[in-house]
């Protein structure tokens, strides 16, 4: 990674924790997720940066990958994740946070060990360190706290348009012992009262362009040509095509997974139905030095 990468990384972490504190200062119970999932990714664009993902606004069992759709009418409520990512030429922040909109006594101890999980985990984090540990701290904080961490959702590695490559970062030990290299790395512990496992449920309506072949139909052609030229190997979702295209985006989306173009990522429940707290920082690993850039 050169200075003018490094840059990038750090400017999109800043920009991510900018849009963090604005979130946390408007989102209130009642609010329509549509409205929420729009002030955030223009926040984003204000500030100088693209969304590196559909904002994710998961709810109570909900773990992961819930974005609203163009039309979507639920409100927030519950334990509420708003997960936000930033890039900046590729280069990607990602950061997470959870919010109690009922006062519950639950939400408010599911998120401050999140959150616990979390720091002990960026407290050691650096190059040369292996992934157990990692794992093996996240699982203790929770597990300290009769808690468990979701074992089958991790963190992960970073590249340049790229936000899952290469390593995972376990929230137990999985056994794996992979030594972290200098690069970009998310931590993100989920924590439940659950089974700590999550399944999947409803299509969630954000894709990713696994191959680019060609299409017959001239609207599927369309909106293909838009998500290489405006997305690449990044996840986008309905919600940004429907503005662009109307109506017919959506079938331009069935017919291009069904063809094989695009993987439709499910939303991720937590198995027992218990509800899920999550909080996610990114770090950037240098030889001698951690940069968390979401802070």
């Amino acid at each position: 990674m050169d200075k003018s990468e490094k840059d990038k990384t750090i400017q999109a972490g800043k920009i991510a924790a900018q849009v963090k504190e604005y979130a946390k200062g408007f989102i209130e119970p009642g609010m329509p997720l549509l409205e929420i999932a729009e002030k955030i990714e223009q926040q984003i664009k204000d500030l100088g940066g693209e969304p590196a993902f559909p904002t994710n606004l998961s709810i109570n069992d909900i773990a992961a990958h819930y974005t609203p759709s163009h039309d979507d009418k639920t409100t927030a409520y519950g334990l509420l994740k708003v997960d936000i990512g930033v890039q900046i030429d590729g280069w990607i922040a990602d950061t997470a946070f959870s919010l109690d909109l009922e006062e519950s006594a639950e939400n408010k101890n599911l998120i401050e060990v999140a959150k616990k999980a979390l720091e002990n985990a960026k407290s050691i984090i650096k190059a040369g360190i292996s992934t157990d540990e990692i794992g093996k701290e996240i699982y203790r904080t929770a597990i300290s706290n009769n808690l468990n961490p979701i074992v089958n959702l991790s963190g992960h590695e970073i590249d340049q348009y790229d936000l899952h490559a290469g390593i995972t970062i376990p929230n137990f030990n999985d056994n794996k012992n992979q030594t972290l290299k200098p690069g970009i790395y998310a931590i993100e512990p989920f924590i439940t009262a659950g089974n700590g496992k999550v399944h999947d449920g409803k299509p969630s309506g954000i894709y990713l362009l696994l191959e680019s072949k060609n299409v017959r139909s001239p609207i599927a052609r369309e909106v293909l040509e838009h998500i290489i030229d405006n997305y690449g190997t990044l996840p986008f979702c309905s919600r940004w095509l429907v503005k662009i295209f109307g109506a017919k985006a959506l079938i331009a989306l069935k017919q291009l997974e069904e063809q094989g173009n695009l993987h439709h990522f499910p939303q991720l429940v937590e198995s027992s139905r218990r509800k899920v707290a999550q909080a996610e920082d990114t770090v950037l690993l240098e030889e001698d030095k951690t940069i968390i850039t979401t802070e």
